[in-house]
């Protein structure tokens, strides 16, 4: 009887018969030896990598800088910086007869001259506390909020303003220069006596 081909091979390799061989192994290429005290080197960072890193580390920083910020703002005091209350506004000869709205933005009073005196009218609605605009052409004092109207001496008469407009402190200094101070007003109450003659309302001419 014939043989097989792998009956030859058990035969030939002192197998059994019958007996079935296993393939050959396949051979794994030798690893290069890695020679002692070789640098390896690691492959370099894309620098899509670094840009978003450097992103992410500048977004947390300016997080952190605000949080900081805020930490200081809560103990600062919250004080309101006004101008001074009392300052000086020239010499009475500087002006001439009639409403001069020079300090109106800085100050908020307009200098009124007449005849025989000098006062100053603070600029604000006795309604509501608006600033009413000065109509040169009208001879008169207009509220833009609610109407009210007053003369050229801040006397109202028309709309709901309740009486006229309060006057400043004003004197002369040693150098004959007008000193305004708006922390002290004198008013006029309507039914009542008026302080508009007071001394310190208005500087004699």
């Amino acid at each position: 009887m014939d043989s097989t081909p792998n009956e030859q091979a058990n035969a030939g390799s002192g197998a059994p018969p019958g007996a079935v061989t296993a393939p050959p192994a396949a051979k794994v290429p030798a690893r290069p030896a890695v020679k002692p005290g070789a640098v390896v080197e690691s492959v370099p960072d894309p620098p899509v990598n670094k840009m978003r890193r450097r992103i992410v580390w500048a977004s947390v920083a300016g997080f952190l800088t605000t949080c900081f910020l805020m930490f200081l703002r809560f103990f600062l005091p919250r004080a309101i910086f006004e101008p001074s209350s009392t300052f000086k506004i020239g010499f009475p000869g500087d002006y001439a007869l009639g409403v001069d709205t020079k300090y109106q933005q800085q100050y908020r009073i307009w200098v009124d001259k007449t005849s025989d005196r000098l006062f100053v009218i603070y600029a604000r609605c006795t309604h509501l506390g608006c600033t009413p605009d000065w109509k040169q052409s009208e001879n008169k004092f207009k509220c833009p909020c609610h109407g009210s109207g007053y003369d050229s001496e801040g006397i109202n008469f028309e709309g709901p303003a309740p009486r006229p407009m309060d006057r400043a402190h004003v004197e002369v200094d040693a150098e004959g220069q007008i000193v305004v101070d708006t922390s002290r007003l004198f008013q006029k109450p309507k039914g009542e006596v008026g302080h508009f003659d007071d001394q310190g309302a208005y500087i004699p001419l």
